[in-house]
């Protein structure tokens, strides 16, 4: 038991990569093969992690199972790895995600072998920014995410339509999203490396327990730039990569391209969890190292975050795709999340500021569930259908009444109705924010009664009003795979609604000390 505590977060991190090792020698006709040890080795990484949980002690100040080990001694770079519980709910979500997202996929059929491969790779990729206590390390494991998300978008993404590029060039759809996906990520990721360059050259260390301590103490200048410059200036490339990443609103645009074109499998992901490192980028970096400039410029990021939520909800309401609408609806509830970390950088440390980081913390995983159940369901109606323009459904329920009942309870998840997990995360955010940003709190509870409406608008066009008789005999039933598959989701959605304090025990130490 020894090896595994010493050793645990390096056996989840990296077995992904040794099953994809697996993959590789396998025969690419054994399809039915494939999918099955795909998802049984996708199965050890979330045993793990609720290993990890279960033996994660949650009175214990700062981070558990670390692994710090020499790696480019010359700069002064380490494998470091740990955990706290922020860092610990989302590896759970991953883990947790990514088998279910497998067992979805389970209907692919063209070049099986290269899709489960890279389902595994960007695991490790994702599960590297949230257990990296090194910032090397965490923008490597940024970037090593990047690359399977392309080319699941890229190569596997939908087959329908086109788009027009300056001199009338015609691509794919899913090539331009897939571009505009990798993109608009690269350019934030260009100065968040360029301000971890800066920080150790200027601290000698790429340590985050040693910056911690002493980085905002720190007072040594940088080609005769001044600490406060150098700061303010690794602060906003900083934030501008999470922003993207998050996304806020007016850095959102590559989201409902690549959530449209991409498969159901990969939107589960995307939503579920890669939206998720950007909001993790706030809490483990900004926040600690810029406590200064994140309260000074809180107000600024509040602002996105009411914009994000008003404009997201909008966006979702007028949309006739229904991926479409899910998508915009990320931007929506993302907002959420970055206005309870606005709200705690403006009054660090006190009673609001953890209670609106509890809420934050939670949303990011309350919505990783939710969205990825709603992406599934999407996917589900489409794969029978081959449409997505909800004006061609339309009084589905008489005809697959089991679905029907598990999208309605999925959507009510998103909604926030009381008694399922949205409304948990979502309640606290505004009362953490509330007494802080009281007029952007108030417009967000617009954006909060859209997204009402747009949940209401997607069940009634798809499940009531009168019934298209062209899917009479055509609509076959949910099946057992896809019930197992959103199962599980909808059980998380119910035991966070009905008894929250499991989750919040863990996450609730973590924010207390994160200032």
């Amino acid at each position: 038991m020894s090896f595994l505590d010493n050793n645990l977060l390096t056996l989840i991190l990296f077995f992904p990569v040794a099953s994809s090792l697996v993959l590789l020698f396998l025969p690419g006709k054994e399809k039915k093969l494939i999918r099955w040890v795909a998802l049984l080795a996708s199965l050890v990484p979330l045993i793990l992690s609720i290993i990890l949980w279960l033996n994660f002690k949650t009175g214990i100040k700062g981070f558990q199972f670390e692994e710090h080990y020499v790696w480019y001694s010359a700069i002064n770079s380490s494998y470091h790895l740990g955990i706290d519980g922020i860092s610990l709910t989302m590896v759970l979500l991953t883990t947790l995600l990514i088998p279910i997202a497998i067992l979805a996929s389970f209907n692919i059929e063209e070049n099986v072998k290269a899709y489960m491969v890279l389902f595994l790779l960007l695991e490790t990729g994702l599960l590297g920014v949230f257990v990296s206590l090194d910032l090397l390390l965490f923008f490597v494991f940024w970037e090593i995410g990047l690359v399977p998300m392309y080319f699941l978008i890229n190569q596997w993404g939908s087959e329908k339509g086109e788009r027009e590029l300056w001199g009338g060039i015609k691509v794919k759809a899913r090539t331009y999203a897939s571009f505009k996906f990798l993109i608009y990520t690269m350019t934030g990721s260009l100065g968040l490396l360029l301000a971890i360059q800066m920080i150790g050259v200027v601290s000698g260390t790429f340590d985050l327990p040693t910056l911690f301590a002493s980085w905002t103490t720190l007072n040594q200048s940088l080609f005769g730039l001044p600490i406060e410059t150098v700061k303010t200036i690794a602060f906003w490339a900083f934030t501008i990569a999470f922003a993207l990443k998050v996304p806020v609103w007016p850095f959102h645009t590559w989201l409902p391209d690549a959530h449209t074109e991409a498969p159901t499998a990969g939107s589960m992901i995307l939503a579920g969890v890669l939206l998720k490192l950007g909001a993790y980028g706030f809490l483990r970096l900004v926040l600690p190292l810029y406590p200064v400039e994140s309260k000074h410029y809180a107000g600024a990021l509040a602002f996105l975050a009411t914009m994000s939520i008003i404009f997201g909800a909008f966006s979702a309401f007028g949309q006739r795709d229904f991926k479409r609408l899910v998508a915009y609806s990320s931007v929506n509830h993302m907002g959420f999340v970055v206005l309870g970390i606005a709200a705690a950088a403006r009054v660090q440390g006190t009673e609001n500021a953890v209670i609106a980081l509890n809420g934050a913390v939670l949303q990011m995983f309350n919505h990783g569930i939710s969205a990825a159940g709603m992406f599934f369901l999407v996917g589900v109606i489409y794969s029978r259908t081959h449409t997505r323009n909800l004006d061609d459904y339309g009084g589905l329920f008489t005809l697959v009444p089991v679905y029907g009942g598990i999208l309605i309870f999925t959507s009510m998840g998103a909604l926030g109705l009381p008694g399922l997990n949205g409304f948990v995360s979502e309640f606290l955010v505004v009362r953490g924010s509330w007494p802080i940003f009281s007029v952007y709190t108030a417009f967000a509870m617009v954006g909060l009664l859209f997204t009402g409406a747009y949940v209401l608008k997607g069940i009634k066009q798809v499940l009531h009003g009168p019934l298209n008789e062209k899917w009479i005999g055509h609509l076959s039933e949910i099946s057992a795979r896809e019930v197992i598959v959103i199962a599980p989701l909808m059980v998380i959605m119910l035991w966070i609604g009905v008894w929250p304090a499991w989750i919040l025990n863990v996450i609730n130490r973590a924010v207390e000390v994160l200032f």
